[in-house]
């Protein structure tokens, strides 16, 4: 059998984004429905892979610990209401470094690819910006959703813009979830 994975982005698709960056545990907030979703991503054989930029960490605003520690307690969170995270893979670099790991670059994917095996071809990226769809695409990602929470109202039309349209737009993660599992094969 095949492994199935879903990669998620984590601000503004698992939890709440902000503009001044997630710098504390204290700052790190569920989105609605989120923990319940991953819940059932998992029941239904997922793996699910967190792809994430974290510019804070290059920026100075948070240390690289920091960082592990809020990861450590949503991972808890998560496998506390039954979810499990397999990985999450994280770009610290400040959007002009150069780095081939920021999203857009797939970088990040191609990491998780080459640590967990996975298959693009029936892996799943869900994102909530144009960077997160941009990345799945470069990839080769075969199946690509947006949700409209963080800034996925806005990304819907900026994508649409540039023919660089989702297979699915979803409300939030909670109806990502609902229409992989009743898609999958």
């Amino acid at each position: 059998m095949r492994r199935k994975v879903v990669f998620t982005d984590r601000d503004g698709v698992i939890n709440r984004n902000s503009p001044d960056h997630i710098k504390r545990p204290e700052e790190f907030e569920f989105l609605p429905g989120s923990r319940a979703a991953l819940r059932r991503l998992t029941e239904s054989g997922f793996d699910i892979i967190v792809i994430t930029n974290q510019s804070a960490v290059g920026r100075g605003f948070m240390t690289l610990e920091c960082l592990e520690e809020i990861h450590r307690r949503m991972i808890a969170a998560v496998e506390a209401d039954g979810g499990r995270i397999l990985d999450i893979c994280i770009c610290p670099h400040q959007p002009g470094d150069g780095c081939a790991c920021r999203k857009p670059e797939p970088g990040l994917l191609l990491e998780a690819q080459r640590k967990h095996g996975v298959d693009f071809s029936t892996a799943v990226m869900i994102g909530d910006s144009v960077t997160d769809i941009e990345c799945a695409l470069h990839a080769g990602i075969r199946t690509v959703l947006l949700v409209r929470t963080g800034n996925g109202a806005t990304a819907a039309g900026e994508l649409a813009a540039r023919g660089c349209l989702p297979d699915f737009i979803a409300d939030d993660l909670n109806q990502a979830a609902d229409w992989i599992i009743t898609n999958s094969t």
